[in-house]
């Protein structure tokens, strides 16, 4: 059915505030308009693009529950995150993430992505890497997304080890493993 502006614009709004994580594809397949036009109804009604939106949304419900480091300083975007439990963050692999000659991504960038949030995901105040095994599975490109998720394995309070298995994938496909030995310097049970 085909709504006026004004109807459709208001729709948008409401679908937005229920689903901060719609993508502007899936808002135009709901609406059956172009993506151009919801891009300009987002821009008319100041509505921030979906990155922004993941963005603000994370920082306001995380902001009082990471601990370990600022949020600002996790590599990545946190979207889930459950203390001494699980957390999951996505990078967006652009530009200044990939050699210029081949358009792959450094392992450093995938590597901050899953140690930070291995980091974040204690429930601590201080948590530090003391050792790491990790696997790079396949290479990723410019423009890929990379959604990163650590699993806490087992805390150990009587030697303040926190073990953190961070699996990252673009798509459904694995490019990196990483198994963190995080120290913690909280040893309340």
């Amino acid at each position: 059915m085909k709504r006026n502006k004004k109807e459709r614009q208001s729709l948008l709004t409401d679908t937005i505030k229920e689903n901060p994580f719609i993508t502007d594809e899936e808002l135009a397949e709901k609406f059956t308009v172009s993506i151009q036009t919801i891009r300009l109804d987002r821009l008319e009604l100041s509505i921030p693009e979906l990155r922004e939106r993941i963005k603000t949304v994370a920082e306001k419900r995380f902001e009082d529950e990471v601990r370990s480091l600022p949020l600002e300083e996790v590599i990545g975007e946190i979207i889930d995150i459950e203390l001494d439990k699980s957390a999951i963050s996505i990078l967006d692999i652009k530009r200044e993430h990939v050699f210029k000659r081949n358009k792959i991504a450094r392992g450093h960038h995938l590597f901050a992505q899953a140690n930070s949030l291995a980091v974040a995901v204690i429930n601590d105040e201080l948590a530090l890497t003391a050792k790491s095994n990790l696997q790079f599975t396949r290479s990723v490109k410019e423009g890929e997304r990379v959604i990163a998720k650590a699993r806490v394995t087992k805390i150990d309070r009587d030697n303040g080890r926190t073990l953190v298995e961070v699996m990252s994938y673009v798509n459904s496909e694995l490019v990196f493993k990483g198994e963190f030995e995080m120290y913690r310097s909280n040893n309340e049970k």
